[in-house]
């Protein structure tokens, strides 16, 4: 995968894609590379990768309502960090 820098890149322009993303859920790079993508592939007629507004989100929900969830049992905490020494075997006597 390649990376792209983009450089004098407005402020304002910033700011509403900060927006934009805040609101579908995702990343400022995950949102831009939805626009990129839906801006490229419309010029050359193949479909978007992610149909519209459908966020990560919405997709682990889709998942989650159509095989159900699950909880997952927190073991008991036996010791709090700190109480005894992580390498006691160096011990000098």
């Amino acid at each position: 995968m390649a990376t792209l820098t983009i450089r004098n890149l407005d402020d304002s322009v910033k700011q509403a894609l900060r927006e934009r993303a805040a609101r579908h859920g995702v990343s400022m790079e995950e949102e831009a590379l939805v626009l990129l993508r839906k801006s490229v592939n419309e010029g050359d007629g193949k479909a978007s990768a992610k149909p519209d507004g459908e966020t990560f989100y919405d997709r682990v929900m889709a998942l989650r309502e159509k095989y159900g969830a699950f909880d997952l049992e927190t073991p008991p905490r036996t010791m709090v960090a700190g109480e005894s020494p992580v390498f006691d075997w160096l011990d000098d006597e």
